[in-house]
């Protein structure tokens, strides 16, 4: 995987296990297997991620039963799943490196994320009843082997106002969190059943000009927690 590849796509997420691990499938005879983590905000909320980890990551150690914090470094990946009669976009930290916090060991910022890919979808921006801006984005980014993640991003304030004017093809770099949304959804037969959706929570983004040789980016910033 070129080092270019490896940079578009970074995650590093600390928090303890949560639940969940299961055996997911094998490539090229190394078995992989998911679990939850979940990753504390600044507030009193959590987000609970969903993470894919190699057996050679986890070998000798119980991740069910442990009691420090996980720190996992990796990429957001996402791939398609037939669900109930329908193709459904998964979300899930893939991890390269996974490691336990020691005590003496100080983590900042235990959710972060650096994406640069392209938009591959019209924003949708929106306000909310309490008057939030939001704009909605689905960003391709480039994996080894011809391969793309899409991840969907969702950007507040001047960021909507911002990414808004974006075009599908533009090129962009931003920064922020993965979280976990919980949200509730009428089936056809009218009973209301509640489901989590994953995406990253956009705090700084850049408008990357790959025709500009002086390099000059169009930036939004926002403020937020």
């Amino acid at each position: 995987m070129s080092q270019r590849t490896v940079n578009n796509n970074a995650v590093t997420v600390v928090g303890r296990y949560y639940g969940g691990f299961e055996f997911s499938h094998k490539v090229y005879g190394e078995g992989f297997y998911n679990f939850k983590l979940m990753v504390p905000r600044l507030s009193d909320y959590s987000d609970i991620l969903p993470v894919t980890v190699s057996e050679r990551l986890i070998y000798g150690m119980d991740i069910t039963s442990c009691r420090q914090n996980i720190i996992i470094q990796g990429q957001l990946r996402s791939y398609n799943k037939f669900v109930d009669g329908s193709n459904r976009l998964i979300l899930t930290i893939f991890a390269r490196d996974l490691s336990l916090q020691q005590e003496q060991e100080e983590i900042k910022n235990p959710n972060q994320i650096t994406l640069d890919g392209y938009v591959c979808k019209s924003p949708l921006y929106r306000t909310t009843p309490f008057g939030r801006e939001i704009t909605d984005i689905l960003l391709a980014v480039n994996r080894a082997y011809g391969k793309s993640d899409y991840i969907p991003c969702i950007a507040w304030g001047r960021n909507a106002r911002f990414s808004e004017k974006l075009k599908v093809g533009d090129r962009i770099k931003i920064w922020g969190r993965v979280q976990s949304r919980e949200y509730q959804k009428k089936t056809h037969n009218g009973e209301v059943i509640n489901k989590v959706a994953y995406e990253v929570s956009i705090s700084k983004m850049e408008r990357i000009n790959e025709n500009n040789r002086s390099g000059s980016n169009d930036e939004g910033v926002e403020d937020c927690c």
